[in-house]
C-alpha cells in the first residue's frame, strides 16, 4: 500500500505491565518500514502525567524523537483525567495521523480506555468530590472488599468484572449508582463506540507464565528503585498540593512511595507492596485480555516478535 494514502486499519497492541509493549511497538515502527509510517498512540493512564518518568516506564525523549508519540505529558499530576477525555484526545489523534497518510499505533495496558474507545462510553454522571471521601473513608476502614461486597449487591454484573481490590473502578461503580439509583452496568448497555468505525488490527502480549512472571515483575521495580524512583516521588510529595485521592498519585509503585514518604511504611516494606499490587494489576490486564474477543495474542519475549507481527500487518494492508 502506499504510505500517503489514508490508512484504513487503527494498530493496538496492548498487554500487562512490563510485557515489553513500549519496546516492542518502536521495534515494529521500525519493521513496518518504509511501506508503513506508524505514529504511536500512547493508552496509559499513568504517562500522560509530567514528571511520573521512572515509575511509568515513560518511553525515553530519544525514543519518542525516532517515533512521533501522542498523549504522553499532557496532564499535571494534580489533575484528573478520564477515560471520556482519553476517548476524545485518542480520536482526534487517530484522524490527524491518518490524514498524514500514517497507521495510528496504539500502544499500553490501561485496559479501560481501549474498551472505552472500542466499546464506547456511557454519558454518565459526572464525579463528586464529596461522595468520593465518602466512599474512600468507607474503604480506610473497612476495605475495598466490603465495597466491592457493597457493589455485588446492588450490580452483580458490575461486580463480577471488577476485582475486589480494583479501588478505583469499585469507587466510580457505587459512587453512579449512589448518584443514580441506576446500576452502572445498565449505564454501559446505551454505549456506542468506534468498533465500527475502523479496521481493527490487535494484538494481546501473553508473558511468561507462573513464578518467572512474578521475578520479572519484582526485578522490573528493582529496576526502577536503582533508577531513582524514590526520589521522583519525594519530588511529587514535597510539592504539598498533591495527595492520595488523586488518580496520579495513586498510581501502582507511586501510591505504596508516598506512603514511604508519608512516613507510613519502611521502603521495604513499600517495595514489597507496590511488587504485590504490581502483580494483582497485571493478573487484571491479563484477565481483560484473555476474554477479549478478535484479538491475536502473542508469547511476550519472543525473538523475532516484531517481524512476525509486521508481516501479519502488511499482509492485512495488502488485503
Amino acid at each position: 500500500m502506499n504510505a500517503g494514502t489514508a490508512p484504513p486499519a487503527v494498530l493496538v497492541l496492548t498487554g500487562p505491565t512490563g510485557s515489553g509493549k513500549s519496546e516492542l511497538a518502536l521495534q515494529l515502527a521500525a519493521a513496518l518500514q518504509p511501506e508503513l509510517l506508524v505514529e504511536i498512540i500512547s493508552v496509559d493512564s499513568v504517562l500522560i502525567y509530567r514528571g511520573m518518568d521512572i515509575g511509568s516506564a515513560k518511553p525515553s525523549l530519544e525514543a519518542r524523537a525516532r517515533v512521533p508519540h501522542h498523549l504522553i505529558d499532557i496532564r499535571d499530576p494534580a489533575q484528573s483525567y478520564s477515560a471520556g477525555e482519553f476517548v476524545r484526545d485518542a480520536r482526534a489523534a487517530i484522524a490527524a495521523i491518518q490524514q498524514r497518510g500514517r497507521w495510528p499505533l496504539l500502544v499500553g495496558g490501561t485496559m479501560l480506555y481501549l474498551r472505552a474507545l472500542y466499546q464506547g462510553l456511557a454519558a454518565l454522571p459526572p464525579a463528586s468530590q464529596g461522595l468520593r471521601r465518602e466512599l474512600d473513608a468507607q474503604a480506610a476502614s473497612a476495605g475495598w472488599p466490603a465495597l466491592h461486597a457493597e457493589l455485588e449487591r446492588v450490580d452483580a454484573a458490575a461486580a463480577a468484572r471488577i476485582a475486589r481490590h480494583d479501588a478505583q473502578r469499585i469507587q466510580r461503580a457505587l459512587e453512579v449508582y449512589r448518584l443514580t439509583g441506576v446500576p452502572i452496568s445498565h449505564w454501559q448497555q446505551r454505549t456506542q463506540g468506534a468498533r465500527g468505525e475502523f479496521r481493527w488490527l490487535r494484538y494481546g502480549l501473553l508473558p511468561m507464565s507462573g513464578s518467572h512472571w512474578g521475578r520479572h515483575l519484582a526485578a522490573r521495580f528493582d529496576a526502577m528503585l536503582r533508577a531513582g524512583l524514590v526520589d521522583e516521588v519525594r519530588a511529587l510529595h514535597a510539592r504539598g498540593d498533591l495527595s492520595e485521592q488523586l488518580p496520579s498519585v495513586r498510581a501502582v509503585g507511586y501510591r505504596q512511595l508516598w506512603r514511604y514518604c508519608e512516613g507510613n511504611f519502611s521502603l521495604d516494606e513499600a517495595a514489597r507492596q507496590a511488587i504485590i499490587a504490581t502483580r494483582q494489576l497485571a493478573k487484571r490486564q491479563l484477565t481483560w485480555l484473555r476474554r477479549e474477543p478478535a484479538i491475536t495474542l502473542l508469547p511476550a519475549h519472543t525473538v523475532g516478535l516484531a517481524a512476525i507481527v509486521a508481516r501479519s500487518i502488511h499482509s492485512a494492508a495488502r488485503a
